[in-house]
C-alpha cells in the first residue's frame, strides 16, 4: 500500500511541476487585480469627498450670494442684486466646470486606463487559469480514481496473499506431517526387515542343525544296521574263523557303504564333492542380495550386489568384508561380476559401474540403455563388458582405453535376465525373460542360435561350460 501511494505522489509530482509557474502567476495577477480595486475604490471615494464639498462650497456661496442680495436690495436693489447674482453664478459654474474637468482628468488620466487594461488582462488570465485548474481539478479526480481502483486492487492482492499463505502453511504441515509419517513407515520397514532377515538366519540355522542332525541320525542308522547285522550271525555261535571271516565281510560292507555315499556326493566332470553344510553364513546387506559372483582370477574373493544399492567383496577364507562400493542412489543393484582385479555392477538407474578393486576407485560409468539394466559380465582378459537390459537390448562395451565406447548393440523382443561368455572367440549367451536361450556372435553381431521356451518360467542364470568344446 505504501509503495503504491508513493507512486501516486511521483506522479502527482511529476505532473505538478509544468503548473507551478501558472499556479504563482495566477497568484501574483490576483493579488496586482485587488490592488488595482482597491485604488479604483479609494479614488472613487476621493471623488464622493471631492464632490461633496463642492456641493457644500456652492451652497455656502449661494447663502453667501443671497445674504449679500438682500444687503443690496436695501440699497440699491435693483442693479446691485442682477450683477451680484450673474457673478455668483458666473464663479458656481467656473467651479462646475473646473470639478468636472478634475474629475474627467482623474478618471481619463493614463495610469487609470493603463490600470484598467491590466485589470482586463488579468482577469483574462484569471479565466484562463480557473479553466486549466478545472482540468487539473478533473485530471486529479481521474487520479484519484485511479488511486481508489488501485487500493482495491491492492487489496484484493493482499487479501489473496494471505489465503496463499494460509493455503502454503496448510502445505507446510501436511508436508511434515507426510514426512514424520514417512519416516515412521520407513522405520517401521526397516525393523521388518532386519526382523525378517533375523527370523531368516534364524530358520536357516534351525535348518542347518536339523541336517546336522538327520545327517547324524543317518550315521547312526546305518550303524545299527551293520551292528544288527553282525548280531544276527553272533547268535548261531560260529567258529572264530568264521567269525573273523564274518567281522571281515561287515568291515568290508560298512566301507563299501561310506564309499558309495561319498561317490553320491561327487558333481561334475571332475569329481568334486558338494559341502554338507555352509562354512560361513554371512550377513551382507541390510536388504535382499540379487547377484553373487567368484573372482573369475582369484579363488578367494566373492562379490555380491543387493538391493540397498551397495557391492560388497568377502574373502572366502575368512568371511570377512574386503571392500564396499556404492551407485546408484537408492535404487537396488540388479547385477555384478568381478575378475582380474575390476569390480562391475548394474542396476536399475540404468548405468554399469566399473570399479579397480585395489584403489576402490571408479573408472568408469556406462550409459546408454533407456531401462533398468538386468545383467553384465565380464569378458576375458577384462577389455570388453556385455550388459542386458529391460530395454530389450544387449550390449557390448569396450573398456580398454581412458573412454569407452559402446561396439555392439543386440535386440530381442524379451528381456535377457543373465548372460554369460567363455573367450572372446566364442558367442554370447543369453537367457531371456521368455524362457529361452540365444547366442550371440560379438564379430558380426547376429543372433547365430535360437532355444526357445527351453523353461516353461524365464531363465534366470546361464553359464559357458569349460572344455574343449
Amino acid at each position: 500500500m505504501e509503495d503504491v501511494y508513493n507512486l501516486i505522489q511521483e506522479r502527482n509530482s511529476y505532473e505538478t511541476i509544468p503548473f507551478l509557474p501558472i499556479h504563482a502567476s495566477n497568484f501574483f495577477l490576483s493579488n496586482l487585480a485587488d490592488a488595482l480595486q482597491t485604488r479604483c475604490e479609494s479614488l472613487e471615494k476621493q471623488y464622493y469627498l471631492e464632490q461633496q464639498q463642492l456641493l457644500v462650497e456652492a451652497h455656502q456661496i449661494e447663502e453667501a450670494a443671497q445674504d449679500h442680495g438682500t444687503n443690496t436690495n436695501d440699497n440699491d436693489p435693483s442693479t446691485a442684486s442682477s450683477s451680484e447674482n450673474t457673478r455668483l453664478r458666473v464663479e458656481v459654474a467656473q467651479l462646475h466646470s473646473g470639478l468636472k474637468e478634475k474629475i474627467k482628468k482623474e478618471l481619463h488620466s493614463t495610469a487609470a486606463m493603463e490600470a484598467r487594461q491590466a485589470l482586463d488582462s488579468l482577469q483574462e488570465e484569471k479565466l484562463a487559469q480557473e479553466i486549466t485548474i478545472s482540468s487539473l481539478k478533473m485530471e486529479l479526480e481521474r487520479s484519484n480514481e485511479i488511486t481508489t481502483h488501485l487500493q482495491t486492487e491492492l487489496e484484493n492482492a493482499k487479501s489473496l496473499t494471505r489465503l496463499s499463505e494460509k493455503q502454503f502453511d496448510g502445505l507446510k504441515d501436511a508436508i511434515r506431517q507426510l514426512q514424520v509419517e514417512n519416516e515412521e513407515k520407513t522405520t517401521l520397514n526397516e525393523r521388518l526387515v532386519e526382523n525378517a532377515v533375523a527370523e531368516k538366519e534364524k530358520m536357516a540355522e534351525q535348518f542347518n542343525s536339523m541336517n546336522d542332525m538327520v545327517e547324524k541320525l543317518q550315521k547312526e542308522i546305518s550303524m545299527l544296521r551293520s551292528y544288527n547285522k553282525k548280531s544276527e550271525k553272533g547268535w548261531f555261535r560260529l567258529p572264530n574263523s568264521q567269525k573273523e571271516s564274518k567281522s571281515t565281510t561287515a568291515a568290508k560292507g560298512t566301507s563299501a557303504d561310506d564309499t558309495a555315499a561319498a561317490q553320491a556326493r561327487k558333481w561334475g566332470a571332475f569329481g568334486a564333492v558338494l559341502p554338507s553344510k555352509p562354512l560361513y553364513t554371512i550377513k551382507a546387506h541390510r536388504e535382499d542380495a540379487s547377484c553373487v559372483m567368484y573372482d573369475g582370477t582369484n579363488l578367494n574373493l566373492v562379490a555380491t550386489s543387493s538391493s540397498d544399492a551397495t557391492v560388497r567383496v568377502w574373502d572366502t577364507s575368512n568371511g570377512q568384508l574386503q571392500a564396499t562400493f556404492s551407485g546408484g542412489g537408492s535404487l537396488p543393484m540388479t547385477g555384478v561380476d568381478m575378475s582380474g582385479g575390476l569390480v562391475t555392477c548394474c542396476g536399475a538407474d540404468k548405468t554399469c559401474r566399473v570399479w579397480q578393486y585395489k584403489t576402490k576407485r571408479l573408472i568408469h560409468q556406462l550409459a546408454g540403455h533407456s531401462q533398468k539394466i538386468t545383467c553384465v559380465k565380464l569378458f576375458p582378459g577384462e577389455k570388453n563388458i556385455v550388459t542386458g537390459s529391460a530395454d530389450r537390448s544387449i550390449r557390448i562395451w569396450d573398456i580398454s582405453r581412458h573412454i569407452y565406447t559402446q561396439t555392439t548393440t543386440f535386440r530381442h523382443s524379451s528381456t535377457a535376465n543373465c548372460s554369460d561368455v567363455f573367450v572372446e572367440t566364442q558367442p554370447v549367451v543369453t537367457g531371456h525373460l521368455d524362457g529361452g536361450v540365444r547366442f550371440w556372435d560379438v564379430r558380426s553381431g547376429d543372433r547365430v542360435l535360437d532355444i526357445p521356451t527351453l523353461h516353461e518360467g524365464g531363465v534366470t542364470s546361464v553359464q559357458w561350460k569349460p572344455g574343449s568344446s
